[in-house]
């Protein structure tokens, strides 16, 4: 097989260096439809990695459709039953999670800049430190707005969580990202499991009628708004974000797993 540290990519996370090789090997047929996997053990001894990395590379091939695991072990599966297209399996909702509208359009921005003064210190943060920041939009087909979010991440977040780090330096340099290649953060809470984080959240779920700009200006319909905290298994912050449900008859479906 492929030795995943044979290709200098040393800043390429390992879990995804193993998932490559794998996926390489089902590709090429040295690892058969339906013939099972070796034990982690040995793929953690062939590739030079711990057992951790080859748990979150398979996890990673799983969530594509490439392999199956059930109390018998792990398994290639068929070709005609392997969607090779890009998709989203993980267990955890699809950050930054709300509305689920058929036909909307999502428009998604990053920016640097510090977070509102009140956020700074739940966010390990020092007044005035900028931080990464996701801005959303979830637009009907007919252009009306049925969700805004807004997502700040830590200091810890962006030193732990590899796809974040990048994001930081996109953001940082300014680059402008065109519609076919705006951020994608819909794996955020899967990102989180690989980097071995263990997340807890609390959200306040309320209902208001201030104006949805935050103007001053006349009061709309009643509107959901979310509050999410999420930090890690030893209480460090990584995320916060509010979530502001505009449409009327908007619903919220959520499902969260650590």
């Amino acid at each position: 097989m492929t030795d995943p540290a044979s290709d200098g990519s040393a800043a390429t996370p390992l879990y995804l260096r193993v998932a490559a090789a794998l996926r390489n090997d089902l590709a090429l047929g040295r690892l058969a439809p339906g013939v099972r996997l070796p034990p982690e053990r040995e793929l953690a001894r062939r590739h030079g990695v711990n057992r951790q990395t080859v748990r979150s590379a398979l996890q990673l091939l799983r969530e594509e459709g490439r392999v199956a695991t059930d109390r018998r072990g792990t398994f290639a599966v068929p070709d005609e039953l392997t969607d090779r297209r890009p998709v989203l399996r993980a267990s955890r909702q699809a950050f930054p999670g709300g509305a689920e509208t058929t036909g909307a359009v999502v428009r998604a921005a990053l920016s640097w800049e510090p977070p509102p003064a009140a956020l700074a210190a739940p966010l390990a943060l020092m007044p005035g430190e900028p931080t990464l920041v996701h801005r959303q939009v979830v637009l009907t087909a007919d252009g009306s707005t049925v969700q805004r979010a807004e997502s700040r991440f830590s200091r810890h977040a962006l030193v732990r969580i590899p796809q974040l780090a990048h994001y930081r330096r996109v953001a940082r340099h300014r680059r402008v990202a065109n519609d076919r290649q705006q951020p994608d953060l819909r794996l955020l809470y899967h990102w989180m499991h690989l980097a071995g984080l263990r997340v807890t959240h609390r959200e306040s779920v309320g209902v208001t009628r201030q104006s949805p700009r935050g103007d001053g200006s006349a009061a709309g319909p009643a509107r959901l708004v979310v509050h999410r905290v999420v930090n890690d298994q030893h209480g460090q912050p990584l995320e916060i974000t509010d979530i502001d449900f505009l449409g009327q008859g908007t619903s919220l479906t959520y499902e969260f797993g650590s």
